[in-house]
């Protein structure tokens, strides 16, 4: 992937990343959240198939993100920081659906979105906990690397 496109799949995971906190907290509509976001960035930097992908696919499929999530926090899920929540449904989702993407790369990616965005060591905890999900999800991918 050129240095142009892995910029525009950076930002459309950050814009998700906004998009699914916003979701959260406010119970907008996603198609609403979705023309906010686009409209106050510059669509031709953003990969927004991915954007759309990220932003849709969470919610479709937090009946199956949420309980891998809560098989490794400490805590009732509504207890989590909603920034590092949103972080970890984005990556959980990646793990799970996008498999053209390395874990490495999911778990990097979400780390920095934890460090701009989250708690001041939110990242660490974001941290433990995707890469007990890893291990579930991508098993066979780990193990080739080892």
């Amino acid at each position: 992937m050129s240095e142009t496109n892995l910029n525009a799949r950076k930002k459309a995971r950050t814009i998700a990343m906004q998009s699914l906190y916003q979701w959260a907290m406010s119970s907008a509509e996603l198609h609403t959240i979705e023309m906010q976001y686009i409209e106050h960035n510059e669509p031709a930097k953003i990969d927004l198939d991915y954007f759309r992908d990220l932003l849709y696919g969470v919610p479709k499929c937090l009946d199956e993100i949420d309980p891998l999530i809560k098989q490794y926090i400490d805590r009732d899920i509504n207890d989590l920081n909603p920034v590092e929540l949103a972080v970890m449904r984005l990556a959980t989702y990646e793990l799970l659906k996008r498999l053209d993407v390395p874990y490495k790369v999911v778990i990097n990616e979400s780390l920095s979105l934890a460090k701009k965005f989250g708690s001041t060591s939110g990242h660490k905890y974001v941290n433990g906990i995707l890469d007990k999900i890893a291990k579930k999800i991508r098993i066979d991918e780990i193990n080739s690397h080892s």
